[in-house]
């Protein structure tokens, strides 16, 4: 059988990630700044067929090189899906540090910068269970390569941008599991 994902299993990821961004980034309003990007149609998304660390850190070091040579305009964001490198969230966790010390390497600290969504994500200190979590919880392990400028544009533009966590935090514990379930069924 091969490695190589089929097309239909590309279209699903991509479809899945889609429906994410609609219905809990955008529909719940998780990040303010991001319906703009989708609707103005200025999002990459970059399906990753590693399997492995060191393929994956390939792809991510060609996504970084991609959208610092791209115009805004065209490009503002990237996500990086990888659906079989770093399921498991302590090894995808431990792997943000490479993925930053690669930015770091090829000169784009304070250019890019990468949030970190997988489908177990879990912030320090709480349990898995906890809704909270589900703020960074997206259907398959990615990484999202933001420009720091239009970071700090958005960031800018918001009235007390420090308290969107806090207010994203809020809006998943009255949602709740239930709740997260009706929008998500198979989660």
């Amino acid at each position: 059988m091969s490695t190589e994902p089929s097309l239909s299993e590309m279209e699903v990821v991509l479809a899945d990630t889609r429906a994410w961004l609609e219905k809990a980034v955008i529909g719940l309003n998780l990040c303010p700044f991001a319906n703009a990007v989708y609707t103005g149609d200025r999002i990459r998304y970059s399906i990753s067929t590693a399997g492995d660390e060191a393929a994956l850190l390939d792809d991510l070091t060609r996504e970084l090189s991609s959208l610092d040579s791209t115009p805004e305009h065209i490009c503002e964001t990237t996500l990086l899906i990888h659906p079989r490198a770093l399921t498991d969230f302590a090894e995808y966790n431990a792997f943000l540090d490479v993925a930053n010390r690669q930015v770091d390497s090829l000169g784009l600290r304070g250019e890019i910068q990468i949030a970190s969504f997988h489908p177990r994500y879990q912030f320090a200190g709480t349990t898995p269970d906890d809704i909270g979590n589900f703020t960074n919880r997206s259907p398959y392990p990615m990484l999202h390569l933001l420009r720091e400028a239009s970071v700090e544009r958005a960031v800018a533009a918001i009235p007390d941008a420090a308290a969107i966590f806090e207010r994203n935090i809020e809006t998943l514990y009255r949602l709740g599991h239930d709740g997260w379930r009706r929008i998500f069924p198979r989660a």
